[in-house]
């Protein structure tokens, strides 16, 4: 087996050489202003040992990997319930289109798209204040990366709120098909404030250990979920987590993972490791590129793919 240390370092080395960066998520203001020539990469594994390269503790904006936790919150809420009001199928649409939720009567076609995280935080927001609600997700963020500096930017908050006029759009949609139960700007206002979340690599590869190890964290000895549960969960981020790209990242990667526009991925790679990359530069899909070429290598090297070495 390749001594995971190099393996992480060699590949973060590559990557800060390569010319082929993506483009930034200019239409969020705030994240048009990060640097693209940025790399980092942690890889934690079934000991709790890390290996990391580049820029694995520089903070960046999660966005939609925070998605994976909301689902997993609301899932620990309702249960079975959530289902249905958000589907679990593969768009193959963008992730803010409302073209779907027209033909399908408001329910979003899955959790991760922008329509289904938006139906996902309503059903935390239910029975709390906005606030008690976005206490609830920073504190289970928090939990799980063992670490209480995790904060939301509230310059990278306002940012999406002046300019989520599709967000909105999508959200009033639902309400009227009553997938969306509460206020629209108080579900919008926690959604915002929690695809807002700033982490480092190293504190996202810690807060999804839990999806690689059965719902164990094994740091903590904290059941998180029920081993179903996190085997449903990582179904879905491999079917679903990089929008209408989720295919070509299993065909590449063949690891569970969820993307975000800030540049992040979180990956599991089930008894073996969690794993975060950052590379702000995006694909055509709004998937970091040099994150998915990042990710192919490891998973060659390493032979982590879930379809077999």
């Amino acid at each position: 087996m390749p001594d995971l240390d190099t393996v992480v370092r060699d590949i973060a080395e590559e990557m800060a050489a390569r010319a082929d960066r993506g483009t930034v998520a200019d239409y969020i203001p705030e994240l048009a202003h990060v640097d693209p020539n940025r790399f980092g990469m942690a890889v934690i594994d079934r000991d709790g040992r890390v290996s990391a390269g580049g820029d694995s503790e520089t903070l960046f904006s999660i966005q939609s990997i925070s998605k994976v936790f909301t689902l997993t919150l609301a899932i620990g809420m309702i249960g079975d319930r959530l289902w249905r009001r958000v589907g679990r199928e593969p768009s193959g649409n963008p992730f803010n289109s409302i073209v779907q939720l027209e033909r399908e009567r408001g329910v979003p076609r899955n959790p991760f798209i922008n329509a289904g995280a938006i139906a996902v935080t309503d059903v935390i927001l239910s029975g709390h204040a906005p606030r008690e609600a976005l206490g609830e997700i920073l504190r289970f963020m928090q939990f799980l990366s063992q670490d209480p500096s995790v904060f939301i930017d509230e310059t990278v908050a306002a940012s999406e709120r002046r300019t989520g006029f599709r967000n909105s759009a999508l959200a009033y949609y639902m309400k009227s098909f009553g997938v969306i139960e509460n206020p629209v700007d108080y579900t919008l206002g926690v959604y915002f404030h929690h695809c807002a979340i700033a982490m480092n690599c190293r504190q996202l590869a810690t807060a999804g250990q839990f999806l690689a190890h059965n719902g164990l964290n094994p740091a903590t000895g904290f059941n998180v979920v029920s081993p179903e549960r996190a085997r449903r969960i990582n179904a879905i981020m491999l079917t679903c987590g990089h929008y209408d790209g989720s295919g070509e990242f299993a065909y590449r990667v063949g690891l569970p993972g969820k993307s975000g526009v800030g540049g992040g991925i979180l990956a599991v790679a089930p008894g073996k490791a969690s794993i975060a990359v950052w590379s702000p530069g995006l694909d055509a899909a709004g998937n970091s590129h040099l994150g998915r070429v990042a990710l192919e290598q490891l998973t060659q090297r390493m032979g982590w793919s879930v379809f077999g070495v």
